[in-house]
Formats: C-alpha cells, structure tokens, sequence
C-alpha cells in the first residue's frame, strides 16, 4: 500500500473527538480507527504493540544497527477536529492542479481568490473533500506518514537507524492528547509530532493557553417592574466583553501577538456563560492577560453584587524552554528537510500541539509539517507532494539520527 492509498483509507474512519465527554477518548469511534492501525501495524512487523484502554496506540520499528543511538520517537493523532464533520469523508484527488477554481460539489467551490496558498500547489496533485466535510489531514497525513516511513526503512534495510517508536493517540483536538499518553513506557531520548501544515515547517515554539469560564447568575424580574431589582445576566455578559480588549482578539493579532477569544455566549435574563482561550507566547505576558480576566470579572461583581463565576485554567505552556536545551534536534529536523529538497522554515505555533505537553512531561517534542492546508472545515487539503516530502522527512531524521 502506498503512501496516498494509506491516507486514503485513514480518513474512511470518522474519528471526531467531542469536548463535551469525559471519557477517554473522548468518542468510541476513535477506536475504530486505533484497532485497525493495529493490526496493520502487526501485519507489517512492527514489534511492542500495545493499544491501552485510553486509545493510546503504541509500537516499535526495532533498531537494524549495533551503534548506540538515541532511542526516537514519532507521533500523531488518530482524531479530528468538532468543528466539522468527519463522518463519510469522500476525498477526490486533482491531478496536476491548475492554479484554478475547483468545484468541490454543486455550489461549492475552493478558490485561490479566498485561499490563495492553493497557489502554492500549482502542478500538484491535490486531494480535496467533498465540501460536505473536513478531510482530515490532521492529523491522519501524519499517521500515514509515519507508518509509510518505516516501511520504508524496512524496505531499506542499507538505512542504519537506531530504535523507532512510535505512538497515535485520541483527541489532540479537544486538548486531551498528551493527558495520558505514557512517555515513560514511549522510553524516547526525543520525539517529534507530525502535525504541522505547510511543508518545510519545523515548530518548537506555542502558544501559554488557559480557558476561561464566567458564569453568571441575574436577578430576573417582570420587566413591568424591574427598576432597581433586575439584573440581566445577558446583558452583563455582553458587558463583560466589552471590557477585554478590543483589538487584542484572533482577527486582529498574528505573529507572535497573543489574545483573547470569545469561543462562546449564550444566556437569558435569569442566567447567561461566557467562554474564552486566552493566547500568549511571552509567559510574562500569558500571566498578565489572566490577570486582565480576573480583573474584568471582579469588576462586574463590585458592580453587580457577586453574580459571575470565574473559572480559569491553564490548558499547556510554550515548549520552547524545554526544547532550547537539546536544540540539535532541531538542527537534525532542519537537515532533514533541506535533504528531502526543501527550505526549512522554522516557526512560531499560533496554537497548541501535544508537543507542547509532552515536552514538559519530559519529552522533548517539536512539530514538524504533515502538509495538510485548511484545517478544521470542508476547504481542506492535502497535496500528495506534501505527503511524499513528509515521509521522506521521516526517514531523513532516522537515518541522520544513527549518524551522529
């Protein structure tokens, strides 16, 4: 199987996570696809294989070297994102993309003029969706190319490469990827997640996340004879947003401008919620924008009288402190790709990835490109390039890793 049909087969499985379970994973879908890659793994030699009660899928390509060399890691997860469907995904693949409009289904077309990285891609082959549904790239391109890698290094057994691990796990798109993932029994020196998008991307920097959850309770009163008795716990939602920053939200910031997002509002007179993620590389900065919130939200209770709840939590921080002391595995990611015959473009995550997690859990874990464009919505896509260039990447790290 090759490298494109693998993928292919990967998004057949609808494995949406939800973040409104309290399981682990999140959704029992997620299995399907855990139990399949499972068994594809045994058939093709893997050794190690477990599959936890968690859905954390772990395995070993074994080192083919009697060099000591440092035990590695490859990741990446089996789930997709809430914000779309990922049931019935029905890819097409555009042979040599013609730098045009393409029609996904009737009244649905992907353009350059609104997505202009399709540009890009011009000459390539292009699986797109239907526009029914996200395609899931993300992160299935990078299981394909991790499991299509190893093949490789099986199929070449002249590649030295030391001990290869490898692991998949659930709902990385709720947050909860890196929560039980076992780095202890993963026994890595390093690893690398292979979840970034555009091809060349090496990542080892995030955002500091946290949520924040306001609760609000009013007083609810016939409108008739509300005069000082009611309190409109709509309206006091409304207000609390208006006292965070303006232009210090997602549609307004890039780079490495942090922010707050309103990620949700809903409520009545009597009762109303307000959700937000709060953004930041710099830590200092992460710190005082959680202040800010804090600060909001007593200032609606000074008003009101003790009628919001404020819960705030810290969600992941930014990797790069535990990654700056082992910056060679930067360098061996970088030579790897300049080797498969691309620039290497080291950036700043404006997001989160598992690497950030484990990374403070004691495994260092930069991201690397899985060539996918236009997560989390029916415009994705993923040219087979990408995918190709992926792989190779891959095998470029392993084979440089026993060389050093």
């Amino acid at each position: 199987m090759n490298i494109v049909d693998r993928f292919l087969k990967y998004v057949s499985f609808d494995t949406q996570s939800s973040e409104e379970s309290e399981t682990t994973p999140s959704t029992a879908k997620q299995f399907n696809l855990a139990n399949y890659l499972k068994d594809e793994l045994t058939e093709l030699g893997f050794t190690e294989i477990e599959l936890d009660a968690n859905g954390y899928l772990y395995a070993t390509l074994p080192a083919n070297t009697s060099k000591t060399v440092p035990t590695i890691g490859f990741i990446a997860h089996m789930d997709t994102s809430p914000d779309c469907s990922g049931a019935d995904v029905k890819p097409r693949i555009v042979k040599n993309y013609d730098g045009g409009d393409i029609t996904l289904s009737d009244g649905i077309v992907s353009s350059p003029s609104k997505f202009p990285e399709l540009l890009d891609h011009i000459g390539e082959d292009i699986i797109v969706t239907d526009g029914h549904t996200l395609l899931g790239a993300d992160d299935k391109a990078g299981i394909a190319e991790i499991v299509s890698a190893c093949v490789y290094l099986m199929e070449h057994p002249e590649i030295e490469h030391g001990k290869i691990r490898v692991g998949f796990n659930p709902d990385e798109e709720i947050g909860m990827g890196a929560h039980k993932f076992d780095v202890e029994k993963f026994a890595c020196e390093f690893a690398y997640t292979m979840d970034g998008s555009e091809i060349g991307e090496i990542e080892f920097e995030n955002f500091n996340a946290a949520s924040a959850k306001v609760s609000i309770t009013g007083c609810s009163v016939h409108p008739g004879y509300a005069k000082d008795k009611m309190i409109n716990a709509g309206r006091v939602a409304a207000e609390l947003v208006s006292l965070l920053p303006e232009m210090e939200t997602p549609e307004h910031t890039e780079g490495y401008e942090g922010f707050f997002h309103l990620t949700g509002i809903s409520g009545n007179c009597e009762k109303a919620s307000v959700s937000y993620i709060i953004r930041d590389h710099n830590r200092e900065i992460f710190e005082q924008r959680k202040q800010r919130m804090q600060e909001a939200v007593a200032k609606i209770n000074q008003k009101y009288g003790n009628v919001a709840q404020l819960e705030l939590k810290d969600q992941y921080y930014n990797m790069r402190e535990k990654v700056e002391p082992m910056m060679y595995i930067i360098d061996i990611a970088k030579q790897a790709i300049e080797e498969a015959g691309m620039e290497a473009k080291i950036r700043a995550i404006r997001g989160g990835t598992d690497g950030a997690q484990l990374s403070f859990k004691g495994l260092p874990c930069p991201n690397i490109f899985a060539g996918g464009i236009n997560f989390h919505g029916p415009y994705e896509f993923c040219p087979v390039q990408s995918l190709e260039k992926a792989m190779a990447t891959v095998v470029n790290i392993c084979r440089i890793t026993a060389q050093r």
